[in-house]
Formats: C-alpha cells, sequence, structure tokens
C-alpha cells in the first residue's frame, strides 16, 4: 500500500461555487403538520452522551416503506418493541418481539430494514462488541401490510445468529441497507473501539453470505504527538444512490492516546471518503483507485492514498458516525463536526469543549470532483450528533441535537445556512432519529426524538412531521 497522503485535487475550498439549481426551484423550508407519541414511557437512561432509543447511527431506527412508516424502541421495562402507522395517522399499532434489552448502553440499539426481495422486516439489536439478536418477520408482510395483521405471529423467534450465520462474537453497530436489485445488506463493526474492522453480510431472500472486512485495524499513524499501530474506521453511514454506487464517509479512531495532545480529548482524526460500484465488493478512493477488497486480504487501510477529503489532527474532538447523503446527481455530502483551530488547538475535555466551542461543517463534492466545505453558523450546544438529509432540489438540511434545523440552498451553492426551526416545544434530550427513507417518498422530513428527564425515569418517545418544499 502506498503512504497516505491528500491528494491536491481533492483540497477543500472555504467558498463554495454557485449550484445550478434552476431559477424556479423553490429554497430550503420545513412546515411542521404534527407530532404523534411512539411510548409516553419509553426506556430511559444516559450513557456514552446518548440514549439507546435515540442514537442517530441507527440506520434505520424509522423508515417509510410501501405507505407505511415503521419504528423500533425499548419501553420502560426495557422490551424491543416495533411499530407501524399508515403515513400521516395520528396513532401507532405495536408488537413487542420477544427480546428484553440486556445491558443499559447506548450503543445497544435496534436497527431495521427490508428485503425487497422477499418483503421482510428484518431486526438487529442489543450488541456492543459482542454478540447481536436478530428478527425477521414472515415473507411479503411490508409487501401487503394493510392485508395483513399487525402481532407478533407475523414475527419468528430472536435468534443469536442470522438464521445460522455466526459472524462476529464481537459485533457492534448493525445498519442494514436495501441495495438496488431487492437484496438487503449488513454493516458492522467486528473488533473493538480502537481496534475494528467495517464488514457486509447479504442476504439474497434465502440465504445470508458473510461478504467479509473491508477496513483494515492495523498500519502505523503518527501525529505530532506520537504514534498508534490499531484503530478503526467508524463509518458517516454507507448509502446507494440512485445509479447503484455505494457511498462511505469515515473517520478513523486510534487506540493509544498518544496521538492526543491531552488525554481529555479524543483520537478520532480526518474525514475520508470511499465508493463501491460492484456492490460493496471492491472499494475506491475519491480517484477511482481501488483501496480495498471485501473480504479479501487488502482492506481499506489508514496507510492509503487518495482517501482523506477533510485533513484533521486528533487535536479538535472530531465526531464519529455523524452523517451524510447523495443528491440528485449521485454527488456525495456529509455533515462533521469539531472544535475549530479559532477556539484552540488543544482540546482538552471532548464532552465540555465540544459543547462550548463544536461546529458542524458541510462537506461534498462538486461536479469536478474537488471538495468544498461550509461551516454552518451554529453552536452545537451539545457534544452530540447532527444529521444530514437533501429535499429533491438538493436543498440541504441539517438536523442538530434538540431537533433544530438549519438548511441551505442548492442554488447559493448550499452556503446560505441559517435556522428554520430552533426546536421549540421538543424537549428533546440531544440526538435524532431521521427517516432517511421518507423524504425522497413523500417530501416529509420525519424524526424520531425522546424527551429529557433524569437518571431512570422512563419518558416520552415521539416522532415529529415536517413537509418539505414541493
Amino acid at each position: 500500500m502506498k503512504r497516505r497522503a491528500v491528494l491536491a485535487s481533492v483540497a477543500l475550498a472555504a467558498v463554495a461555487t454557485p449550484g445550478t439549481a434552476r431559477a424556479a426551484d423553490p429554497g430550503p423550508s420545513v412546515t411542521r403538520t404534527g407530532t404523534t407519541t411512539l411510548d409516553n414511557q419509553a426506556v430511559f437512561f444516559v450513557s456514552y452522551d446518548g440514549l439507546v432509543n435515540n442514537n442517530s447511527f441507527q440506520k434505520n431506527g424509522l423508515l417509510t416503506y410501501r405507505g407505511y412508516q415503521y419504528a423500533v424502541w425499548y419501553t420502560a421495562d426495557k422490551n424491543a418493541v416495533v411499530g407501524r402507522r399508515v403515513l400521516g395517522a395520528g396513532t401507532w399499532s405495536t408488537v413487542q418481539v420477544g427480546h428484553t434489552l440486556k445491558a443499559s448502553d447506548s450503543h445497544n440499539v435496534i436497527s431495521l430494514g427490508v428485503s425487497k426481495v422477499d418483503g421482510r422486516l428484518h431486526l438487529n439489536m442489543d450488541s456492543h462488541s459482542d454478540g447481536f439478536t436478530y428478527v425477521k418477520s414472515v415473507a411479503g408482510l411490508m409487501d401487503n401490510p394493510s392485508g395483513l395483521s399487525w402481532t407478533a405471529a407475523r414475527f419468528g423467534a430472536p435468534q443469536s445468529t442470522l438464521d445460522g450465520l455466526a459472524l462476529t462474537s464481537q459485533f457492534t453497530y448493525p445498519q442494514f441497507i436495501s441495495t438496488p436489485d431487492g437484496r438487503l445488506q449488513l454493516s458492522y463493526r467486528a473488533g473493538i473501539s480502537g481496534n475494528g474492522r467495517n464488514a457486509l453480510a447479504e442476504y439474497d431472500g434465502s440465504t445470508w453470505t458473510d461478504l467479509g472486512e473491508w477496513s483494515g485495524s492495523t498500519g502505523t499513524y503518527t501525529s505530532e504527538h506520537g504514534s498508534s499501530t490499531a484503530r478503526n474506521m467508524y463509518l458517516h453511514g454507507i448509502d446507494y444512490d440512485r445509479n447503484g454506487r455505494l457511498h462511505s464517509f469515515f473517520t478513523w479512531r486510534e487506540q493509544n492516546g498518544a496521538v492526543m495532545c491531552n488525554s481529555g480529548g479524543i483520537t478520532n482524526h480526518d474525514t475520508g471518503y470511499v465508493y463501491s460500484d460492484d456492490r460493496g465488493r471492491t472499494w475506491r478512493n475519491n480517484a477511482g483507485t481501488v483501496v480495498g477488497t471485501t473480504g479479501g486480504s487488502d482492506k481499506v487501510a489508514v496507510t492509503d492514498s487518495g482517501l482523506v477529503v477533510d485533513a484533521l489532527n486528533p487535536d479538535h474532538s472530531l465526531m464519529n458516525q455523524e452523517s451524510q447523503s447523495t443528491d440528485s446527481s449521485g454527488l456525495p455530502h456529509a455533515i462533521i463536526s469539531y472544535v475549530p483551530g479559532r477556539f484552540g488547538q488543544c482540546t482538552t475535555d471532548y464532552v465540555s469543549d465540544r459543547t462550548a466551542n463544536g461546529r458542524a461543517f458541510h462537506v461534498r463534492r462538486n461536479s469536478s470532483g474537488s471538495w468544498q466545505k461550509t461551516e454552518i453558523p451554529v453552536v452545537l450546544g451539545s457534544s452530540q450528533r447532527t444529521k444530514l438529509i437533501l429535499d429533491k432540489y438538493d436543498n440541504a438540511y441539517a438536523i442538530f441535537p434538540f431537533g433544530r434545523i438549519a438548511a441551505a440552498s442548492k442554488a447559493s451553492g448550499h452556503t446560505d445556512w441559517k435556522i428554520l426551526f430552533d426546536g421549540s416545544g421538543l424537549n428533546a434530550f440531544g440526538e435524532v432519529v431521521i427517516d432517511e427513507t421518507r423524504v425522497a417518498q413523500d417530501n416529509v422530513l420525519s424524526f424520531m426524538y425522546q424527551e429529557k428527564s433524569s437518571g431512570t425515569t422512563p419518558s416520552a418517545l415521539h416522532v415529529v412531521d415536517f413537509t418539505l418544499p414541493a
């Protein structure tokens, strides 16, 4: 592998070039249309600064398919629940799937996926560097929701494997991805924080197959402070665009704290990007060079060239697993956040420094292949993550902690960011879970949030809807 380098062709511009939106295209807007309650008494505990029902890296905690919306969460007594409603309806029907949350760990989220090839709903849950629980519905449940009753009998028994496929004993971060040809893939991390690998499994309508690992944990990374020889790649997402390309932004987290200026920070560094044109079998950098093969000996590694699209050392409390999306042309966009250098070159308390001085940035590739970056002028006021969506006109929306929404128009080159909704009335704890699938289907921004509470007192879990420009 070649020495890691940042290619000059992907140097970031501080100010974007105006986009090519038609004059008639509307700019961004949100109109709140209603809020529904999933559970008045959902489980509440804070760990790793987050909630198990509202960690924004869930893919998907909330999704829409064939006119129905689906949500997953844990109740006050820690039972795993899946709910559904007709889009726009005020009430949800719920089913317990026979599993109880095993630990008060906010990593142990529930993720949903749909295998279009056979119309099943899949759930993977309750894992943090250990075993997972998997549940799937009967075939056809998602294709005929109005004709099939919503009962526990529609779901199989909880399993500790994918229909017999064991994967790894150190499993975390399940993310389901529906492929363009109707299959379902499961992205996950094998290993632990600071020493883990990303991997994929695939379901073809009858059988799960382990495709293998595609990112590596080995190699030497050296900062101005010290070196590290182990790490993991944290994904900002993993998404197919309308042309079938699979995109993923990421950050690296080093195992050795010697790479930091202060032990109170976090070892995350650099924003990278890779893509795949063969359903995740091989991975390419921004220049199109193959840098890794899933299941092969050549993994995407920290020492590979051409991966970094925004260079940043480990001294600025860069967030992992933030957010990404692709626009109507298949161009990748991401939200990243960290403490900018104007507030100092060494964060000493990850949570307090991000809360006081953290800022989010919109990073995107333009049609010429170069990368652009714009700071979003909103104080984070939180250590937590921000989500990103694009409407049908390619206007960009950042959904901040506490349910605040900022947006920028394509016509401005995504530089005119402003707050559209300040979160008033939500009383949201922090991160929110976005329905990534709904925006394209019915032009609605829908997200799940949980109300603030204290200790382990349960609190209400809601879904709020906003219409986007028609």
